[in-house]
């Protein structure tokens, strides 16, 4: 089998953790003494980040509508659970023509799950090569961020959208902009701007050389990233933009989402170093 692989497939494999833009730990204690700077008004919009940050970190899950938008054609669609509680996980269903991957399933849609650093497609069996018989192709996250970025994504919540809050908690540059409804839900619209000092430990999973990320977004020195806040302190709308990428998400319902898990091992065809090569020959 020729892989497929196109800036709009590996676009979509990479904006489902395209929110990982977090702050790490290398740079709180600098964005911290900024906030201890700003004059009252923005005081004011840290602390109402910051509840939102929390209660998101708090629910642990939700049902979430994504839109991913390349600037190369049709917006990619995913809809389904994301889970933070206990690692990030992610079990969605998105259109398979748009993400490019129709000539591995003669479904409209393609599973697609994240799971312990590694993501898996629901295709067809195919007739030959690593796929040969298998209901799910997998592809590790490394060959989606690079090594390094994969490393900063492992572990806790990496990539979720309660670590993407805590980039929004420790920005310097916030607006309040007013009241607005989205979905039918009175909400809070503020915006938060992120430089790469702002990034900490995620910055080479989003700019790294060897990251599919930074080639299918088209790079970028900055992140800008919209949050819409409704009752409970829970975010109701999440939009961010880097470089030429940007993705929203809507949140149905937080919580109570089942437990995500990987499919059996025999069911499962590894593509990782078929994607890495392909990677390294079209950069």
């Amino acid at each position: 089998m020729k892989l497929k692989y196109t800036a709009a497939w590996v676009g979509l494999t990479a904006a489902a953790m395209v929110t990982a833009t977090a702050c790490g730990s290398e740079g709180a204690k600098t964005a911290a003494e900024t906030a201890d700077k700003a004059v009252d008004k923005a005081d004011t919009i840290m602390a109402a980040l910051s509840r939102a940050t929390d209660r998101t970190e708090e629910v642990g899950s939700a049902e979430v509508r994504t839109t991913t938008e390349l600037g190369t054609g049709e917006p990619i669609a995913m809809d389904g659970t994301y889970s933070w509680g206990d690692g990030y996980a992610l079990d969605v269903e998105m259109d398979a023509e748009a993400a490019q991957l129709q000539d591995l399933t003669d479904s409209p849609t393609v599973r697609t799950l994240f799971v312990d650093g590694a993501y898996y497609y629901d295709i067809d069996p195919q007739p030959a090569g690593p796929l040969a018989g298998k209901e799910w192709m997998k592809v590790d996250g490394s060959a989606v961020f690079g090594e390094s970025g994969a490393a900063a994504m492992s572990g806790g919540g990496g990539g979720s959208p309660a670590d993407s809050m805590k980039g929004l908690k420790y920005a310097s540059d916030v607006e309040d902009l007013g009241k607005e409804t989205v979905n039918g839900k009175a909400t809070t619209h503020y915006r938060a701007v992120l430089d790469q000092e702002d990034m900490g430990k995620f910055k080479e999973a989003l700019s790294g050389a060897d990251s599919m990320l930074n080639s299918a977004s088209g790079g970028g020195g900055t992140i800008t990233m919209d949050i819409w806040v409704g009752a409970k302190d829970l975010p109701v709308r999440l939009e961010q933009e880097f470089g030429a990428m940007k993705v929203t998400m809507d949140f149905d319902r937080f919580g109570a989402t089942k437990e995500i898990v990987a499919p059996p091992a025999d069911q499962t065809g590894d593509l990782t170093d078929a994607v890495k090569e392909a990677g390294q020959q079209q950069g």
